[in-house]
């Protein structure tokens, strides 16, 4: 395994990992680690992870929930012209 080192770090950063930590039951080293796992993909090719696949799994514990989509209505209003 690889060591990497971070010189001047925010002081406001480190914080925010160390609670961030806290929170996840982790020391701030294994933190970092699962941060910069999710961030950077397996492989060059594979694409990474998009803000609706984040915002699922992070709520997919507490289930899901469906939504009644509700009936597209057209506007009476006519369409602007912008070519003149």
């Amino acid at each position: 395994m690889a060591t990497l080192t971070i010189r001047n770090l925010d002081e406001t950063v480190k914080r925010r990992l160390q609670v961030r930590a806290a929170l996840n039951g982790r020391s701030m080293e294994a933190e970092v680690r699962e941060i910069l796992s999710d961030m950077v993909p397996s492989s060059p090719a594979a694409p990474r992870q998009g803000l609706g696949t984040a915002i699922h799994k992070r709520f997919a514990a507490l289930g899901g929930v469906d939504l009644k989509i509700p009936p597209r209505r057209f506007s009476s209003r006519p369409i602007p012209k912008f070519d003149e």
